[in-house]
């Protein structure tokens, strides 16, 4: 979930399921409620402003991490989508589009872009000069990158991230300003599983630092080709397991081969 401070009043903006999450899969899509503070009380809408997409469409099956900013006057509200597809018969797809509106209770018109980011688990972007920018993390074809966008929806990649933060959630303090000249963030929070477990497993909320501001410069958020020890390549998460070590055993057989010496086709008469 996220705020909006919009008219004097606060949006919250969330994924709402309507069934129980995890019995057949992940299928919400986004609700708001309304404030006169930031802290609540909430008064809930009442209805979807965010629905799912048509049956084969990215975002047919969830719309989740709701993401407001406003932006060229309008509301914009970043989601991530996928169709639900998965397994031997499907792909399963994430990716992101976002929705523009006058109002914050709508109605929204999703962008005919989308998805404007073809990756990433979660939503993550702030306003940057007179476009939007992006930390897209963890899945798709272009995770682990930070894109930006001039005109807010045609979005390419800038730079890699060798560790992004995982559920990133930046302090943007001109997030709302409206200004075409957006600043960026040095920090915010992220999640961190403490046994490298998934998202089931327990989970802490740690501060994270950076350098995506114009405002500042450290240096040393810029270095790359980062080396990292045993402990990194070789936990639990990571370690090459048992099934999969033997399984790569059994195929050894037919796919390396002795490079010392010459095969048939290298032969000359």
């Amino acid at each position: 979930p996220d705020v909006l401070a919009w008219g004097g009043k606060y949006y919250l903006y969330y994924q709402c399921f309507s069934e129980i999450p995890g019995l057949q899969g992940d299928r919400a899509a986004a609700t708001v409620a309304e404030s006169d503070t930031p802290t609540g009380p909430w008064r809930p809408f009442g209805k979807v402003v965010i629905d799912f997409g048509a049956e084969g469409e990215w975002d047919s099956n969830a719309i989740h991490d709701p993401y407001p900013l406003v932006y060229r006057g309008k509301i914009h509200v970043f989601y991530k989508g996928s169709p639900g597809k998965g397994g031997r018969d499907g792909t399963l797809v994430r990716a992101q589009g976002v929705a523009i509106a006058d109002h914050p209770l709508g109605p929204f018109t999703k962008s005919p872009l989308n998805p404007v980011l073809n990756s990433g688990h979660e939503t993550c972007l702030w306003p940057w000069k007179t476009g939007i920018a992006a930390i897209v993390s963890l899945d798709g074809p272009e995770k682990n990158t930070i894109q930006y966008a001039p005109d807010g929806v045609n979005f390419q990649m800038m730079s890699i991230l060798q560790v992004p933060p995982v559920a990133p959630g930046p302090f943007v303090p001109d997030a709302f300003a409206n200004n075409g000249n957006g600043r960026g963030f040095t920090w915010g929070l992220c999640h961190i599983n403490p046994d490298g477990g998934g998202s089931t497993n327990y989970s802490i909320l740690t501060r994270f630092d950076c350098d995506l501001s114009l405002d500042v410069d450290r240096p040393f958020f810029k270095n790359n080709n980062l080396r990292f020890d045993e402990r990194t390549y070789f936990q639990e998460r990571v370690k090459l397991p048992g099934y999969l070590l033997n399984q790569i055993t059994r195929e050894r057989a037919k796919v390396d081969r002795n490079t010392s010496s010459p095969t048939k086709s290298q032969h000359h008469p």
